[in-house]
């Protein structure tokens, strides 16, 4: 359920005030004497305005590791369909003869999956595996592989430019290390099907593929996400204005305990999902599309929300969570407790103040930033002080 700041509190004051009939026009009615009231003071405080809205904690990304066809993939080593899967084995035929478990990690340099004991293995880039990759050769795979080398310690700096995108004597040795390390024949070059690039260690969330079952082209191998704990919300797209990349967020976990965390990434593209459920966490960067035979659900868009702390969010995996963001903060604002403000006609506020002498004024407000977890909101008047004593309905 999402609160809307300001604008939603303040459709609720005007209602509430409208239907208890506390002024009429700028005349103030004579309370009733079933409705006792009390003071409240007027202070000077920090206040800050938050949204809050269901979500799912889990892992960010989401990556597809399939089987391609040889020379499936586009010139620029794009696969079709643009929907975040990687590229994982060049090979059409044999049968896998290793698998990963569901749950495990797999880190850069190990073997990912095996296909008639021939090794995939993993290594971190965001430019899918299309081709050979033997010496001679240019491009953003290489550019890869040669950070990989390095990262791996079986290249050094000295030998080879980690940034470099050229395929080199030095690259061919590296290769050969990280082959001998893997147990299989050194030939210095890796043909399609032997890596694949991911931009972080694998976890895996799923396997497709079925141990000693044939390879197809274009099969499904493993789901998996990053190891990086992360989460995920379908705000209400009406609502995208309220929420800012770097606004901070106070997650509730499913044990009711609070952690801070920090929104990463606010969603452009509004989606209309086909049910109520909150987002999966682990979907992040996956590009959800639109869903246009939804059955007219509210319009949402994903923000993504860091931890500040991760490790004090466990290991649940798409465990419905809530998250309450702080959209805006004022300081040193004067404030009053929202029940104190009365409607008066043209949709002007005011704020009933009691004298020394027990003879109570009307003093006109202007509303600024309302603080709903407090229940109180930031006016503006040159006949208002903190110190002030204003009246409030009596709970």
């Amino acid at each position: 359920m999402i609160a809307f700041g300001g604008v939603v509190a303040l459709a609720g004051i005007v209602a509430g005030l409208r239907a208890a009939g506390s002024f009429t026009g700028a005349k103030a009615a004579a309370p009733a004497a079933s409705d006792p009231t009390s003071l409240a003071t007027v202070t000077r405080q920090s206040l800050s305005s938050q949204t809050q809205v269901n979500a799912a904690l889990g892992y960010s990304g989401s990556y597809a590791v399939v089987v391609p066809a040889a020379g499936a993939a586009s010139q620029d080593g794009s696969l079709p369909g643009g929907d975040g899967s990687q590229q994982a084995s060049g090979q059409a035929d044999g049968t896998f003869t290793a698998l990963p478990a569901v749950g495990q990690v797999v880190p850069q340099g190990h073997a990912l999956y095996s296909v008639s004991l021939s090794p995939a293995v993993l290594l971190y880039g965001s430019t899918p595996a299309s081709r050979t990759l033997s010496e001679g050769i240019s491009g953003a795979d290489v550019q890869q592989l040669n950070t990989d080398l390095v990262a791996l310690g079986d290249a050094s700096k000295a030998d080879l430019d980690p940034k470099s995108d050229y395929f080199s004597a030095a690259t061919a040795a590296g290769v050969e290390k990280l082959q001998a390390s893997l147990g299989v024949t050194q030939t210095g070059s890796l043909t399609l099907g032997q890596v694949v690039f991911l931009p972080t260690a694998a976890r895996v969330t799923s396997v497709p593929a079925t141990l000693g079952a044939p390879v197809q082209p274009g099969s499904p191998v493993v789901q998996a996400t990053s190891t990086t704990r992360a989460v995920i919300a379908q705000l209400d797209a009406a609502a995208r204005s309220d929420v800012s990349v770097g606004d901070e967020v106070s997650i509730t976990l499913p044990d009711n305990q609070t952690t801070p965390g920090v929104v990463s990434t606010v969603g452009t593209v509004a989606t209309t999902p086909s049910s109520g459920g909150s987002a999966s966490a682990g979907s992040a960067g996956s590009g959800s599309s639109d869903d246009s035979s939804g059955s007219g659900g509210t319009p949402t868009i994903e923000v993504d929300i860091t931890p500040t702390d991760p490790a004090a969010t466990g290991n649940l995996d798409q465990a419905p969570v809530t998250v309450t963001i702080t959209t805006a903060t004022v300081r040193n604002a004067l404030t009053v407790p929202v029940d104190a403000l009365l409607a008066l006609s043209a949709g002007q506020f005011a704020v009933e103040v009691a004298g020394d002498s027990g003879v109570h004024r009307l003093v006109p407000v202007t509303l600024g930033l309302f603080d709903d977890a407090d229940e109180l909101v930031q006016v503006t008047a040159p006949d208002l002080s903190a110190g002030d004593r204003v009246v409030v309905p009596e709970l």
